[in-house]
């Protein structure tokens, strides 16, 4: 078990599962932590919000003084990931080359327990850069003799999202019509950001060692609901309109061109549509984590004043 005044490394920590995992480990009591994030305006909120988690502004793909931010740490919570881009490299080097560095430093501290944060993508039907890539970190993990766990989480919501159901939250308070592809009937397994955080910190404390564990929410919605579930949670007025899904999948082409950082791709529409269906753990017999019903969850994700107004950048 891993006590909380342990040293405790997040890498990746100023993005979304990081942020939230900082709020979880502080009110579980963790206070040793360290924040390794590349992202210079995320881990500027980060250092805001928690001034007395240390923060390292490093590109992990790099080798560099964070390093040495290993020592003497009881543990790595693995949470750097390249999840959307416009070239196949980009992934390579941040869920690759990046996790290389992170595993390399581990056994030259010592660093004694892993939990790696990878995707429920991986075993899903999908094959497209962020999939391939996170298939080979699952496996560098594996190969790398790190007593560790893996959990593979499904699409996620919750405070700071700067995508997903965050994106899609904020765009539906700005627009009178929101588009929804063909007829919205494409099933999705959300999960809440605060129950995976309890997870992660339960395999802190028990260590389960080369365990793989797919967290998968427990609500079965399909996309058009949950859009409807936010609009009604949020008291919207806008109109949800279903636009045929080849005009759709043209117009987030389209958009591609225009934006660097796109908030939804064709290859996620496609994901979106490709008929997943996850089996996951019972995350209450597994990690005494009772999931949070789903209408409570978004309520609190976009309607709580603590934190629901902070964006992260993508």
């Amino acid at each position: 078990m891993i006590a909380t005044n342990s040293k405790i490394v997040l890498t990746g920590a100023a993005g979304l599962v990081g942020q939230n995992l900082l709020v979880e480990l502080k009110a579980q009591g963790y206070r040793h932590l360290v924040a390794i994030d590349k992202h210079e305006y995320n881990l500027g909120i980060l250092a805001q919000l928690h001034p007395d988690v240390r923060c390292v502004l490093a590109d992990l793909a790099e080798p560099g003084a964070w390093e040495n931010e290993f020592r003497d740490a009881a543990c790595v919570v693995q949470l750097h990931a390249q999840i959307t881009g416009k070239h196949s490299g980009l992934f390579v080097r941040n869920n690759v080359d990046a996790t290389k560095r992170v595993l390399d430093a581990m056994r030259t501290h010592a660093v004694p327990y892993l939990v790696h944060i990878s995707s429920s993508v991986v075993v899903s039907v999908a094959d497209d850069d962020y999939t391939r890539t996170k298939r080979a970190q699952e496996q560098l993990v594996i190969e790398s003799g790190i007593r560790h766990c893996i959990l593979r989480p499904t699409l996620m919501f919750g405070w700071f999202d700067p995508k997903h159901l965050g994106w899609l939250s904020r765009f539906m308070e700005k627009t009178p019509v929101f588009p929804i592809p063909g007829d919205g009937r494409y099933m999705r397994q959300p999960l809440y950001e605060r129950d995976f955080c309890r997870c992660i910190i339960a395999c802190l404390r028990r260590q389960p060692d080369g365990e793989v564990y797919d967290i998968v929410g427990d609500t079965r919605i399909d996309y058009v609901d949950i859009i409807r579930t936010i609009k009604r949670v949020k008291r919207l007025r806008t109109a949800i309109v279903h636009i045929p899904y080849g005009l759709f999948r043209f117009l987030l082409k389209l958009y591609a061109v225009f934006s660097r950082k796109p908030p939804f791709t064709a290859d996620q529409l496609k994901a979106l549509t490709a008929g997943d269906d996850f089996c996951g753990v019972d995350t209450l017999a597994t990690f005494g984590v009772k999931q949070t019903p789903f209408e409570n969850a978004v309520r609190e994700s976009y309607c709580d004043p603590r934190y629901s107004g902070i964006v992260l950048k993508r």
